[in-house]
């Protein structure tokens, strides 16, 4: 007992200190400092610094938030309660662990082990989608044409890290709901006739990971290149995003 009480001190430390000063500028002196415990102890508890990033990697993309959400949208039939769920998980995930997914996204282009912990964490993030496109598919919600690799890929855009990074902290809570009902409201009053679709212009924005340029989302909104979904699923879409953001 008291050596689980030693351990979640030390990886509580580590998450505060690499959120506030940064991976490469804490040192392993400093997490025992905060955790009240030698250096050595940091060591043997965890392998260093690098174990406890793989750590809180690791307590970000097994939380059982994940799996249940998964299980419970095998349950719905509706498109638009789906989005929804995936909306609020997405949302409560990065308000519990987006500190963790800041510090792997900066560190990870410096070095090669936090490199590699980034790429397990996002095969699983992105994993997590698969099963949600599915249903989507099963349920007829999207366009025929739109492949499951597609279909993760439109997900991946709007629930990836950038999404709540751009919309929420960068552009401010009251502006994204703002767009929002914006985009909800311009695409509602469109012809799904008259839209063209442009796989290769969404599949652009989550490459390498980039974060996802505000502007260029606002003015694809408005052009008449649309990702290859279908209207109402993206009406439904950007109404869970009202509830993300």
């Amino acid at each position: 007992m008291r050596g689980q009480a030693t351990r979640q001190a030390i990886v509580g430390a580590a998450r505060r200190l690499f959120s506030e000063r940064g991976y490469f500028a804490t040192k392993v002196d400093d997490i025992a400092a905060l955790a009240r415990v030698a250096p050595a102890t940091v060591y043997a508890v965890s392998g260093g610094k690098q174990g406890l990033l793989r750590t809180l990697a690791e307590a970000a993309t097994t939380d059982p938030a994940i799996e249940a959400t998964i299980g419970s949208i095998e349950k719905l039939d509706d498109p638009s309660a789906i989005l929804r769920l995936v909306a609020a998980t997405v949302r409560s995930m990065r308000e519990q662990f987006g500190d963790v997914v800041r510090v792997l996204l900066n560190t990870a282009p410096h070095d090669k082990a936090v490199c590699e912990s980034l790429a397990i964490v996002t095969a699983r993030y992105r994993n997590a989608f698969v099963p949600i496109a599915r249903r989507l598919m099963d349920l007829g919600a999207l366009r025929e044409e739109l492949d499951l690799n597609q279909a993760v890929d439109v997900l991946w855009f709007y629930f990836g890290y950038s999404g709540l990074f751009t919309l929420h902290d960068e552009n401010g809570c009251h502006q994204c709901k703002k767009c929002a009902k914006q985009f909800r409201s311009e695409w509602a009053l469109a012809k799904p006739t008259g839209l063209r679709t442009d796989v290769r212009r969404l599949q652009c924005f989550p490459a390498l990971n980039r974060r996802a340029d505000h502007r260029l989302a606002h003015r694809t909104a408005r052009s008449t290149a649309v990702p290859a979904v279908d209207l109402a699923t993206i009406v439904t879409l950007f109404s869970g995003i009202e509830t993300y953001v």
